[in-house]
Parts: structure tokens; C-alpha cells; sequence
């Protein structure tokens, strides 16, 4: 329980504003931008990140310029799109060369001596191979009869956003959420993370589950599964071609001798990027769309106001867990702090004051933070949710569904809540 006691004046160093000071967070000047951004640089990124990054700002700030201007977005099928798809055409036809190059060593045989490269040529495509996704089997998965109420919501957001409901859903211990088609056929999962939906009201839940739900309806390549596979097998390439740290004769000639075809490879994952980052960009503000028109603009809005402050939750949910370890054994205790580490995680969310909450806001827009290097800035995203006249919710939630959608998770909520005690949070 936090208090007002907490709180204190003082005045700012630089321009005398009077400020309050929270015991817990930070103090910052909202007149001059003291001591907004105290934390210090995150580390730097590899290259191909600083890149994704930079691009994703550049298409992201086009994209809103042209909302701005008067812009619509839907969904395009552009020359970039069919370039994407065409170079990962030719990145799968490399993966089926080597399994040919492989085949054909095997079958000649050459004496004995074309069984080597044969199995090594084998062994390299396998790798290199599409790989289709599966179901988690380290999260719970919800399948319609374990959750009928939560599928239900599902399917209702779905019809709204213009697409279908999910297959599954898997809900872990991530500040996140996502979708995939996996397996053969167009089978859908949905995965939620569990600390992200508790900090979540009714609306915001249902603007999340529109956000995720609206990329199956917007056309997004990076979505697809030639495009997805194959950025998984062009990684699978600059893995095998990475530089060893190590520095020997033997590891600098080899390194020089990888340094071409990393060059290389990097170029193409910088192109595929390229190729796809603007329809990738369009597609995020498509589906903030999506989400504000199942849950309104307003809680669309609020859900990157919730996102911003996942960092609180993270510490909340790290400091839980040392506390757990610090106590030692498990004992029957241990049971009961894990049925209310939700309720402890909200309460802290809920404590976060208003003047915290705009510090993260102005410091989310200095360092451009985004959801990952793909997703435009989180500031641009909720400065294009406010462009027009904001939109009303189309599916609402009520306090009987919320109980029964509590009650199909009880199980899944203390699952994960003794993980992250007995496991640890962001080791």
C-alpha cells in the first residue's frame, strides 16, 4: 500500500518549477524536461537492428504524414510486396539446390568419397529447411473447451475486425501478445501474456485482442509463411557464416573467408527488410485501427499508455520472485502469495501516478520506443489513433463475462504465477 506520505516538493535544478518527488520513481521537471529520461542508454544494437530501427521510424513517420494529410490506409499489394515475395522464392530454391546438391552426391557416390559432402549437403538443408510452427508445449494452451467464454470474446472481436476466431490460445509469462498460423493448414494461436492482460481493463483487452486479430485481415507479408520462413532460413545462413570471437591464425583466415558471403547475407536481410518494413508498418496502424473500432479509440489509446509502463510491472514481477527465493523451500504459503501475485501486480500498476506516467510518455518519445525494431514509435501509433473523431466500442464487456472468463483461467493464473515465483522473472 503506497501513501501520500511518499510524496514531497521541491523545486526543479535547472528551472525552479515547483515539482513533486515520488519516493519510488523518479523526480522530473514537467516545465523543462529535467531528469525526464534518467535511465541510461539501453545497449546498443547489432547493426541489422540499428537499421530495422531506423527504417521503422522513417516509414512510420511517412505513414503518419499521410494520415495526417488526409491519407487513408488499407491494405496494398504493392511492387515491394511481390519483390518480398520473390526473393523469398529464390531463398527457399537455394535451400532445395543444397538438398539436390546433396542428393545427387549421395547417388554418385564417386567411390565412397561423395558421401561426405553428400551428408554434410543434407544436413545443411535440413537446416535450412521452412520450418512450420507448432504449439508451445512450455506455456498452458487453451484449447474451446478449457475456455468457452474466452474463445467466445475471441470470435466476437474477430467478426468486427473481418476475419475468424483461433484454433488456441497459449498464455505465458510475457508483457506481450501475439499471433501465428501454425501447423499444416491455416490454424491460428493466439498467445497472450498473462501480465499484460492482468494490468488490462475489460476495453483494453479488447482493443488488444482487435490489434492481434486485425493482422490476419490486413495483409501483412511479413505474416505470410514463404516470407516468415524465409527470414528464418536467411538467419539460419548468417548463424552458420558468423565470425568467431576467438582470435587465432586458423579463426581470422576463416573469418576473412566468411566475411563476403556474411556481407552478403546481410545485404539480403536488409533488402527483405526493406521490402516488406512499409507494409509491415501500414499493417500495425491498420490493426491500432482495428483495435480501436473492437474496443474504442479511447481504450486502443490507453493500451499504449499500458505498454509504456510495462517496465513497473517487469520490476513488480522480479522483485515477487526474489522474494520468493529469498524465503527458500517451498511451503504452503508459497501457494497462496502465487493466487495473489495478480491482484499485487494490478494493485502497483494502479499506484503509478499520473505525473510518473507522463514521464514515461515524453521519455518513450525521446528514445522512440516501439514494441520491437519492426513497429513504428508507440508515440506515432497513439498520434494516429487520434487523428479523426474518436470511435465507439463495438463489442463491450460486462462483469459477468469478466467473472467467467476469471474463472476458465484460475488455473492457468496460478500456473504461471508459480513459475515466476519458483523460476525467476527476465533471467
Amino acid at each position: 500500500m503506497h501513501t501520500a506520505a511518499e510524496e514531497s516538493v521541491q523545486a526543479c535544478p535547472d528551472c525552479g518549477t515547483e515539482i513533486r518527488v515520488h519516493g519510488r520513481f523518479s523526480a522530473w521537471c514537467a516545465a523543462c524536461d529535467w531528469n525526464v529520461d534518467p535511465a541510461p542508454p539501453e545497449e546498443r544494437p547489432g547493426r541489422l537492428a540499428r537499421a530495422q530501427r531506423a527504417q521503422a521510424r522513417r516509414y512510420g513517420e511517412r505513414l503518419l504524414a499521410e494520415l495526417t494529410a488526409g491519407g487513408t490506409l488499407r491494405p496494398r499489394r504493392d511492387a515491394s510486396s511481390v519483390l518480398a515475395y520473390a526473393l523469398a522464392l529464390a531463398v527457399h530454391a537455394v535451400t532445395v539446390a543444397v538438398t539436390g546438391a546433396g542428393i545427387g552426391f549421395l547417388i554418385r557416390g564417386w567411390g565412397g568419397f561423395g558421401m561426405v559432402p553428400g551428408a554434410l549437403f543434407l544436413t545443411l538443408a535440413w537446416s535450412l529447411r521452412p520450418r512450420l510452427t507448432r504449439l508451445p508445449t512450455d506455456v498452458p494452451v487453451l484449447r474451446r473447451a478449457d475456455a468457452p467464454e474466452l474463445f467466445t470474446l475471441v470470435d466476437q472481436v474477430a467478426v468486427v475486425v473481418g476475419t475468424r476466431g483461433v484454433d488456441a490460445i497459449a498464455v505465458d509469462s510475457s508483457i506481450n501478445a501475439s499471433v501465428v498460423t501454425y501447423g499444416i493448414g491455416d490454424r491460428r494461436l493466439l498467445t497472450l501474456g498473462l501480465p499484460l492482460w492482468e494490468i488490462l481493463t475489460p476495453q483494453q483487452r479488447i482493443a488488444l485482442l482487435g490489434h492481434e486479430l486485425g493482422h490476419y485481415s490486413n495483409g501483412d507479408t511479413r505474416h505470410r509463411r514463404v516470407v516468415a520462413t524465409a527470414y528464418r532460413s536467411l538467419f539460419t545462413w548468417e548463424y552458420f557464416f558468423h565470425p568467431y570471437p576467438d582470435v587465432t591464425l586458423l579463426t581470422v583466415t576463416i573469418n576473412v573467408f566468411y566475411a563476403l558471403p556474411r556481407w552478403i547475407l546481410l545485404g539480403l536481410l536488409l533488402l527483405l527488410d526493406r521490402l516488406t518494413l512499409r507494409g509491415a508498418q501500414r499493417s500495425e496502424y491498420l490493426a491500432d485501427r482495428l483495435a480501436a473500432r473492437a474496443g474504442s479509440t479511447e481504450a486502443a489509446v490507453e493500451l499504449f499508455d499500458r505498454l509504456l509502463v510495462s517496465r513497473s510491472a517487469e520490476v513488480t514481477l522480479m522483485r515477487e520472485a526474489n522474494a520468493s527465493s529469498v524465503r527458500g523451500p517451498r511451503t504452503r504459503g508459497d501457494d497462496d502469495r502465487a493466487d495473489g501475485l495478480w491482484e499485487r501486480l494490478a494493485a502497483d500498476l494502479r499506484s503509478v501516478p499520473d505525473h510518473e506516467r507522463e514521464r514515461q510518455r515524453r521519455a518513450s518519445i525521446r528514445r522512440g520506443h516501439s514494441v520491437d525494431s519492426t513497429h513504428p514509435p508507440t508515440w506515432l501509433r497513439q498520434t494516429a489513433l487520434r487523428i479523426g473523431p474518436p470511435v465507439p466500442p463495438a463489442v463491450v464487456s460486462d462483469a459477468g463475462r469478466e467473472l467467467r472468463i476469471g474463472a476458465e483461467l484460475t488455473t492457468v493464473r496460478r500456473t504461471v504465477a508459480r513459475r515466476i515465483l519458483r523460476d525467476g522473472y527476465g533471467d
